[in-house]
């Protein structure tokens, strides 16, 4: 797999969204995830820039992925 430098998660109630892109914009990686498998997918990956849309669990997921190492932004 090619490095991944950004990744966009789209939130939800059980299904996850995520986008990644490499330092070039080229879309790396694109993938649902359940809501269980979310942390074990970002404990997988080096740390990177995870871009998350502003809402109520917003904050809680960004709190797990901080402690993973990742730069979250809302």
């Amino acid at each position: 797999m090619q490095s991944i430098s950004t990744i966009g998660l789209d939130i939800a109630k059980s299904v996850f969204q995520v986008h990644g892109v490499d330092t070039a914009g080229q879309v790396v990686i694109r993938r649902q995830l359940r809501r269980r498998h979310v942390l074990a997918f970002f404990q997988k990956l080096p740390p990177c820039l995870v871009g998350i849309e502003a809402c109520a669990s917003s904050h809680h997921w960004s709190r797990e992925l901080q402690a993973l190492g990742h730069t979250v932004r809302l």
